[in-house]
């Protein structure tokens, strides 16, 4: 009989495979349609359209600096999942748009869309002792340190970003993506209760 309290190594690598798949669907609508979001991913959008850089490569190499942070405060395992899902999340996204051609979607689902499949990404991999990196971890530090919910303080920093994109959206795609980042904020402030999921 397993403990209920923690997860086997099957179990982990396919909660975190399944987050990683479904981050890389959310962020593969969220850049066709030139949207923008917050966090980590919407910092490394930014950039990405400012620089005309691969989203890819601008991700990873914003996470690197939170991985030590997370080394620090969670331990060795948790940097090395969060390591190995930044890796691969940014290597799927580079290869997801030759595997699945988009075309026109009707931008009010496509930013719903992008929220929920970015916030069960985030919740599967967090649930199984990683992260995506970025700013997920001060914002996980806080939520465990002094209960502050891990989806406000995202929303937060969200704020401040969507500030920066007002400076290179157009006003209609900014709100569209106002909404697909407060969507995916909204399911992690609900969800992501550690009092409901002991599982570790």
């Amino acid at each position: 009989m397993t403990d209920p309290r923690r997860h086997t190594l099957l179990e982990d690598v396919q909660g975190i495979a399944f987050g990683i798949v479904m981050a890389a669907l959310g962020i593969h609508i969220l850049t066709h349609l030139g949207f923008a979001t917050g966090q980590t991913t919407g910092l490394a959008v930014l950039v990405a359209y400012a620089g005309n850089l691969p989203f890819s490569l601008v991700y990873f190499t914003i996470n690197l600096p939170f991985l030590l942070l997370g080394w620090w405060y969670f331990g060795p395992r948790f940097a090395l999942k969060t390591l190995l899902s930044t890796a691969a999340l940014s290597a799927l996204t580079d290869i997801l748009p030759r595997w699945m051609i988009l075309g026109p979607m009707e931008p009010a689902f496509a930013a719903i869309l992008f929220g929920i499949l970015f916030g069960i990404a985030a919740l599967a991999v967090v649930r199984h002792g990683g992260s995506f990196g970025g700013f997920a971890i001060p914002a996980l530090i806080l939520q465990q340190r002094w209960n502050i919910p891990a989806g406000y303080v995202q929303l937060v920093v969200d704020i401040v970003l969507f500030a920066a994109a007002a400076l290179i959206l157009p006003p209609e795609t900014l709100l569209w993506s106002a909404l697909g980042a407060a969507t995916y904020s909204l399911f992690l402030a609900i969800d992501h209760r550690r009092d409901r999921y002991i599982a570790a």
